[in-house]
């Protein structure tokens, strides 16, 4: 059974995850934390709770998931992997905090030690996590799902009630509601979703009443 513990972090309120099994290896998803007491937060938790992080995933390559990602290489030795379609805008996470946050980051954030592609499997423990592209909201989006517990981590492709934006750089319409249509068809109704802001919600809320999803 997976243990998911959600940080609601940054100025955005980005939901950043910490997910571990009974073996206490755990995989670190979305770390946005910015603030001190952010970051403080997540490497006590993981240290209170005696885990080993294996991975740090990103859903996207959007500076408000990506702002912790250096206290995580300093804590745990860890670099983002990221889907290789959004491999050029990880490569801009600086300039982005200064563009659309007008944040100047004073520190530097870690180039990705992996670059994931569709049907990639990341494991941890006892588990793993499927890498299903989903490109729209950014060119290399993806869900990391794991049908064994059903669940799927939907960064800023599925909100509950909404999706994510399209008019970021490379996003497109056309993509997400192709991307929607095929997670419409590979996740069970009763998979739950943690989407990258926002509650958690299920695939058959979304089904039911998204209209994006109709």
């Amino acid at each position: 059974m997976l243990d998911i513990k959600r940080f609601v972090v940054n100025p955005f309120q980005e939901n950043c995850y910490v997910v571990s099994d009974a073996t206490g290896e755990a995989v670190v998803i979305d770390c946005g934390a910015y603030y001190p007491e952010e970051r403080n937060a997540l490497t006590d938790y993981i240290r209170q709770k005696k885990l080993a992080p294996r991975h740090l995933l990103a859903t996207h390559a959007h500076i408000d998931h990506n702002f912790g990602n250096d206290t995580m290489l300093a804590a745990f030795g860890l670099k983002p992997e990221v889907c290789v379609a959004d491999a050029q805008l990880m490569a801009t996470l600086a300039e982005q905090a200064e563009a659309l946050c007008g944040i100047r980051l004073g520190y530097d954030l870690p180039a990705p030690s992996r670059l994931l592609t569709d049907g990639d499997t990341i494991s941890f423990g006892q588990h793993a996590l499927q890498v299903v592209a989903t490109p729209g909201h950014s060119p290399g989006s993806v869900f990391f799902t794991c049908a064994e517990e059903g669940v799927a981590f939907s960064g800023d492709t599925l909100f509950c009630g909404s999706i994510g934006r399209t008019d970021f750089w490379q996003g497109s319409y056309g993509d997400i509601v192709s991307s929607l249509a095929r997670i419409k068809e590979l996740l069970p109704a009763d998979t739950a979703i943690l989407p990258g802001h926002g509650p958690q919600t299920t695939m058959a809320r979304e089904l039911s009443s998204n209209p994006y999803m109709r």
